[in-house]
């Protein structure tokens, strides 16, 4: 499992288990330069081979919904640190 961090003066976080997925709700409190981040994320994922692992959903204010396949959570996360959307990430038992 992935623990991360992020700083909650610029982003917000928080996701929820399904039965075969995680639901992200990720609010982008500070524009530049982490929604262009958050928007290189969706880039990202819109596009590869595989469009079910990852789906975005667009609200105002800059907040995503996000469906992330379990089998795609560290990716996911991963690239979240990839575009310093998060300040670190580190693996838990």
């Amino acid at each position: 499992m992935l623990k991360y961090q992020y700083d909650q003066n610029v982003i917000r976080i928080s996701e929820t288990a399904n039965e075969n997925d995680i639901e992200f709700r990720i609010l982008i409190l500070i524009e530049k330069p982490y929604l262009d981040g958050m928007k290189q994320v969706q880039k990202e994922y819109e596009d590869n081979r595989i469009h079910t692992d990852v789906l975005f959903y667009i609200y105002a204010n800059h907040e995503y919904r996000v469906i992330v396949r379990k089998d795609h959570y560290e990716d996911f996360v991963l690239e979240l640190m990839k575009r310093r959307l998060l300040q670190s990430v580190e693996w838990v038992n």
